[in-house]
């Protein structure tokens, strides 16, 4: 539904079964734009009712979408894929609005690869097998893959279209059907998305939306006896209570959690290069992304060097309106998110770092944090070791490799790094000691649906993508067939 202008604020209600329904409680938030604080849509929420609702729908459906030749699926699947397209613009200005990322942004990455992701695993459908093994020669013996059932998708805020395809695409290419609960302060992008899943053909009560608290709605799909799996991308503090929640009735769980990347810079790497890389990956949407190089590592011989481009590259950020053409940093997602960024660069101000440049809301209206580079970084210091989730750089120097290394791998989070050296042999032998699930060398910041992504420890458990999402939504299920 597009945004009205002006006048009533446009009502979302809850999508089960196929049918637009008004929540139990009666009861509505009210969206906002963090561009200009103004509201722009009443948004239903759920509640623990709305959510068995949806669950009861999604496992009536499941036999089904499951039932249906995977052919077929695949060919909903890509019917999608191409309404998804038809309608980009749209799409692009609900994550815009509701998010408060750039519109170059959104056109560039956010929707294309939405798109992909739907395409690749419409791909799949039929080619999810089995294996003949020869167990014994009195039997044949084989597996198949089924589906897992119903899932639970919880959708971040940061990328509420994008990563909500890498967890509903995969899902419903196997054969599962969904509960997804988009983050509660951007629901716009997966109310509409589920509507054009509708027109492609996929059946009610496949692909189901319960908007609402997580406190409520993510926790209620969690302790639901009928959801078989839950896949979550937010916070670490979440991602444990979501693991205790599962496992009380042994869900299935797959965790995309938070960040402290750190991209090492040698000094015998190109540092127009790096730097350059390095800027965007703190400070691409307005540095809210997991995989955020928030940690920049210099050698001692450049760290100077490479706090006066990190600097400079950060001054030159446009910071502003997402709908205006030039702007290349928005907001951040809330009041509360810039609040806590704020408070991180207090507290790295009073650890005794420097904040070469930024530091400060701008503005008045709208949640504008400016791109901030913080220099004489501590490696124990709270602004190294925690995710902050915002357009805040932290430079520390670093002597030798192994130095590297180990500042490199002294955090909670393992989910990605970056190196940047003019030595093969060496970037080769530093990717090969970084605790992370994705390495960049001499680049940073590149995702495909095709690869694996993920992490471990506080980064989370499992990974997405790939073939390995295939294993995320099936089961295998072993058959013998007596010979005799």
């Amino acid at each position: 539904m597009p945004l009205s202008p002006s006048g009533d604020l446009p009502t979302h209600d809850l999508l089960i079964d196929g049918q637009r329904v008004p929540p139990g409680s009666g009861e509505y938030s009210t969206d906002i734009n963090p561009a200009t604080e103004a509201p722009i849509a009443r948004v239903a929420q759920g509640n623990a009712a709305d959510v068995d609702r949806a669950v009861q729908a999604a496992r009536a459906a499941l036999k089904v979408w499951n039932g249906m030749r995977a052919a077929e699926r695949g060919r909903i699947l890509y019917r999608f894929a191409d309404l998804l397209e038809a309608h980009a613009e749209e799409l692009v200005q609900l994550e815009s609005q509701d998010a408060g990322k750039p519109l170059a942004g959104v056109r560039r990455q956010d929707v294309p690869a939405a798109i992909d992701t739907v395409r690749y695993y419409a791909g799949w459908c039929d080619k999810i097998n089995g294996q003949v093994i020869p167990a014994r020669n009195d039997a044949l013996t084989y597996t198949v893959r089924e589906p897992v059932g119903v899932v639970a998708a919880i959708v971040p805020w940061n990328f509420p279209l994008m990563i909500g395809m890498w967890k509903i695409a995969p899902a419903l290419a196997c054969g599962c059907t969904l509960v997804v609960k988009p983050a509660e302060i951007t629901p716009l992008s997966a109310l509409r998305v589920a509507e054009l899943a509708l027109e492609a053909g996929v059946p009610p009560g496949v692909f189901n939306i319960v908007t609402g608290k997580g406190s409520v709605v993510g926790n209620a799909l969690v302790a639901h006896p009928g959801v078989d799996k839950v896949t979550f991308t937010g916070s670490p503090g979440v991602g444990r209570g979501i693991m205790q929640g599962a496992a009380a009735n042994f869900k299935r769980v797959t965790l995309e959690l938070g960040g402290k990347s750190a991209n090492v810079i040698f000094a015998d790497a190109d540092l127009d290069a790096a730097t350059r890389a390095a800027a965007s990956g703190i400070f691409f949407n307005a540095g809210q992304v997991c995989s955020a190089g928030s940690r920049i590592l210099a050698q001692r011989q450049v760290y100077d060097e490479v706090v006066e481009r990190m600097a400079e590259r950060a001054r030159a950020i446009r910071v502003g309106d997402p709908a205006e053409p030039g702007t290349t940093m928005g907001p951040v997602v809330s009041a509360a998110q810039m609040k806590t960024v704020l408070d991180y660069v207090e507290i790295g101000k009073k650890e005794g770092a420097s904040a070469v440049t930024g530091g400060a809301r701008i503005g008045e209206r709208g949640f504008y944090v400016a791109p901030t580079v913080f220099a004489n970084v501590e490696h124990e210091m709270r602004i190294s070791q925690e995710e902050i989730f915002g357009p805040v750089a932290s430079v520390i120097p670093f002597d030798d490799e192994a130095d590297a290394v180990r500042i490199a791998n002294g955090t909670a989070f393992s989910l990605a790094a970056g190196v940047w050296s003019a030595d093969i042999a060496r970037v080769h032998k530093v990717a090969g000691e970084l605790r992370a699930g994705t390495v960049w060398i001499n680049t940073y910041g590149y995702t495909d649906v095709r690869l694996p992504w993920g992490g471990s420890g506080d980064s989370g458990l499992g990974r997405e993508h790939g073939d390995a999402a295939i294993e995320n939504f099936t089961e295998p299920k072993a058959i013998w067939l007596s010979l005799r």
